[in-house]
């Protein structure tokens, strides 16, 4: 509950327009519960980084690693990327995008970021038509085709925040023209 609260109230509001007061409002606590769960907001901050990190390679792993072809594995990624997109809208303004001008925030975003796209590497490297994604078979090909997946995703998933009249299918036809040509 106070995860889910902190996660709008800082995607609406930012990270140095967010008050512990206001989340805790938002969560329906008192500012005190909220520092029995995390010490500072620093603190906080990082746990719905992480954890919104932890389930996009969750969600990545489980859809990439389907033993099924690619004609139905890739699509069925991207629509479980949208699907994730659309039930946590906090995500693209948050996660995605981190406009805080303190170089703490910034690094510790960046931290995470980077690590969760070496996994998605990885997560890419492991597929069986890894050759078809990446321009090499080592870590830094996976890497860099992971970034534009991310890259492009990314600014897909921030430019839907600005156009929520778009449906999810739709969202997911253009990722897969662009990405997946062939699909």
């Amino acid at each position: 509950m106070i995860e889910r609260a902190a996660a709008d109230v800082f995607a609406q509001r930012g990270y140095h327009g967010t008050t512990m007061a206001q989340i805790a409002r938002a969560s329906g606590v008192t500012v005190p519960v909220i520092y029995d769960h995390f010490p500072s907001k620093v603190a906080l901050h990082r746990r719905l980084l992480e954890r919104t990190s932890e389930e996009l390679l969750a969600m990545w792993r489980a859809a990439l690693t389907a033993d099924v072809p690619a004609d139905q594995r890739i699509p069925h990624a991207i629509d479980a990327w949208a699907t994730y997109v659309q039930a946590h809208p906090y995500a693209p303004r948050m996660y995605f995008t981190e406009t805080t001008g303190d170089p703490e925030i910034r690094a510790m975003h960046r931290e995470i970021q980077e690590r969760g796209l070496a996994s998605l590497g990885a997560i890419l490297g492991a597929d069986p038509d890894a050759s078809r994604t990446a321009a090499g078979d080592d870590a830094l090909a996976f890497e860099m085709a992971a970034e534009v997946i991310r890259a492009g995703l990314t600014g897909l998933a921030v430019w839907w925040v600005d156009h929520p009249d778009v449906s999810k299918e739709r969202i997911v036809a253009t990722a897969l023209r662009v990405l997946w040509p062939s699909a």
